[in-house]
């Protein structure tokens, strides 16, 4: 592969990684500015099936989408490359917050730099929704779902399984009518199970060796806990950051109080309690994906063995929680590819697609609704304000000639000045 040829692809996705604020969501706005509207790599379609796809796997969703949008333009190599570049920067960031926890006691509340973020990250999903809606909704069935999806994700906003249970079950729904059924093309290729093996080979030694280090007390047991974690997090969690982080909380914080293991003095992987919300509270106030608050939990883990042990829990805190959903990822989808010159899976897309459109409006209902409504009768003039963020991101997107980075940067500075 040739790189070079691939250069202002890639400095676009830096970009994408130091400017991509608002978690998965927020992250697919910008997306659509970014990779389909000002660049083209995909077209929309193709990232409504990126992102349908996505929803029904584990781990970090947002991630695995970018690194689909790498395969697609270069093959492994530059899906490799792609990831790496998105979470390098926010992993920087995390490491670097396990370093310097000790010295800024403050640091647990976000500065105002971060003030209009979420609200900005509104406004995009609004914007997502709505472009994609003119493209995935054309008739009843599909009207339908993105109705149910609405309510659905708005109810169920942070239960683990409601994203592919309403992927899966709509996929169903578009299958009661025969009518759109896909003209004969090329056979399905064979598939490669290469990607799959490794990850079910590293599942199964991570836990074996975890488990060995813990019961012959090996010295440098904690590095091979601390991967059989983030490996196990990574390969299990549905529902993104939402479920993480209550896993990563009873993992490390719950589970060391319990009776169990204080009876048993075992010295297990530990984060005081305080510390660990700060950096629940970080990771979401900068850009990238989420996820890498696994470089923070394996350099806080680690904290105690010495500098070159906690720099080496945070490179592998994000090597193991970002491993799987590549992995996962980059075997499934070629699968998918070939199944969907089925009838049964190309109609299945319809239905896919109006669920994504209903995930997205629904999540934009509960943000407001968890972030601006509660208090919009208040007279609290800093919830208009946000209030106002939301609408006018969602105009100037329309207006279509603003670079989402630019986007960001006001926002940033807004917050900086408000």
């Amino acid at each position: 592969m040739n790189l070079i040829r691939h250069t202002p692809f890639l400095r676009a996705v830096l970009l994408h990684s130091i400017t991509a604020f608002g978690g998965p969501q927020g992250h697919w706005g910008m997306m659509v500015k970014t990779f389909v509207q000002q660049r083209k790599d995909v077209t929309e379609e193709e990232l409504l099936d990126y992102n349908g796809f996505c929803q029904m796997l584990p781990g970090a969703s947002s991630t695995q989408v970018l690194t689909l949008i790498g395969y697609k333009r270069g093959g492994i190599p530059l899906a490799i490359f792609t990831l790496l570049i998105w979470i390098i920067p926010a992993s920087i960031l995390m490491s670097g917050l396990s370093f310097l926890l000790d010295y800024y006691e403050k640091i647990a509340h976000p500065v105002a730099f971060f003030r209009f973020i979420q609200p900005m990250a509104i406004g995009f999903i609004a914007y997502s929704a709505l472009r994609t809606f003119k493209i995935a909704v054309h008739n009843t069935i599909t009207r339908v779902i993105v109705i149910i999806a609405t309510v659905a994700t708005f109810l169920a906003f942070k239960t683990p399984w409601v994203f592919p249970i309403l992927i899966v079950i709509a996929g169903i729904a578009t299958n009661f009518s025969d009518k759109r059924i896909p003209q004969k093309g090329i056979p399905p290729k064979q598939v490669k199970w290469g990607n799959l093996l490794i990850f079910l080979v590293l599942f199964g030694i991570a836990g074996y060796l975890s488990e060995t280090a813990t019961k012959q007390n090996w010295e440098n047991r904690k590095v091979f806990n601390l991967f059989e974690n983030n490996y196990r997090f990574g390969s299990l969690v549905f529902g993104g950051a939402d479920v993480l982080m209550p896993l990563m909380y009873e993992q490390y914080v719950t589970r060391p109080q319990s009776k169990r293991i204080i009876e048993n003095k075992r010295d297990v992987l530990k984060i005081e309690r305080e510390a660990f919300l700060t950096g629940s509270g970080i990771v979401r106030a900068i850009p990238g994906p989420v996820f890498s608050i696994g470089a923070f939990t394996g350099g806080m883990v680690l904290k105690e063995e010495g500098k070159s042990f906690q720099l080496l829990g945070c490179m592998i805190g994000v090597i193991a929680i970002f491993l799987p959903s590549a992995l996962l990822v980059l075997f499934f989808f070629p699968v998918w590819h070939n199944l969907k010159k089925y009838a049964v899976i190309f109609r299945s897309l319809e239905g896919i697609r109006a669920a994504v459109v209903g995930i997205m409006a629904g999540a934009v209902v509960y943000l407001l609704n968890d972030h601006i409504f509660p208090e919009l009768w208040s007279q609290n003039w800093n919830i208009l304000l946000d209030l106002g963020i939301v609408v006018l991101t969602f105009f100037v997107l329309r207006i279509n000639r603003v670079p989402a980075p630019f986007i960001v940067i006001a926002c940033l500075i807004l917050g900086a000045i408000a």
